[in-house]
């Protein structure tokens, strides 16, 4: 078991929709708590709701080469950490066709390529009984047509989880790979492109969020659409 109440997490996409429900349920773990983001005055607002249990925040945009690194020092200046929360990212729909070079960048920069430069940069500062989560996505699972851009992120994300995993179990630090069924984060309605098909209702970003925080301190090292299945709002 990951006792929380000791811990110092950085999470980052700390003020989406469901990066902020982990925040608080974090804090309410017992956690401290370093918040990233690419939006400050977003990012000052959360640390004003949690309090004392944010010891820093970090304003940063991640597809920028350095922008991970520069998360992750900026909060082991604050406090040595324990563990790394990523739930950062945007979607895309559309058929490939309509599929532009800058949506196309900006989808696999954020969903694929930063997960990787922050766990790159976190390896170096986590220690061991430490972990580091990724917010991937059912279409991990079964991608879908629509979301072409989106679910080739996603399963890639999922793929570097899983060799990570390998490479990491005998220094002790764990990776989660996360993969929440349709969540109301408000997400599929701000796209970087094309229009969200309709879609039914999703799960509620607390009652994932407290499944995800219920999987670290628990020590779970892969958490599927699957093991949502009991989750409500």
């Amino acid at each position: 078991m990951t006792d929380l109440a000791q811990a110092h997490v950085l999470v980052v996409g700390a003020t989406g929709g469901l990066g902020s429900a982990i925040a608080r349920r974090l804090v309410g773990a017992g956690a401290r708590l370093s918040l990233a983001g690419r939006d400050e005055a977003r990012l000052r607002a959360l640390a004003d709701e949690l309090g004392d249990a944010v010891v820093a925040t970090v304003a940063r945009d991640l597809t920028v080469p350095d922008g991970p690194a520069a998360v992750v020092e900026a909060a082991t200046a604050a406090a040595p950490l324990t563990g790394v929360v990523n739930a950062a990212g945007v979607v895309a729909f559309g058929g490939v066709e309509d599929l532009d070079d800058d949506t196309l960048d900006e989808v696999l920069l954020l969903d694929l390529v930063a997960p990787i430069r922050l766990a790159r940069a976190a390896l170096g500062v986590i220690p061991q009984g430490g972990f580091l989560a990724q917010v991937s996505a059912v279409v991990a699972e079964r991608a879908l047509p629509g979301m072409a851009a989106y679910s080739a992120a996603k399963a890639g994300l999922t793929a570097f989880d899983t060799a990570l995993a390998g490479e990491l179990r005998r220094r002790g630090i764990r990776v989660l790979d996360v993969r929440p069924p349709h969540t109301e984060t408000g997400l599929a309605s701000r796209p970087v492109a094309g229009q969200a098909p309709r879609l039914t209702r999703g799960l509620e970003p607390d009652a994932v969020a407290a499944r995800v925080v219920q999987a670290l301190a628990a020590d779970e090292r892969d958490l599927p659409s699957s093991g949502f299945g009991d989750v409500s709002g």
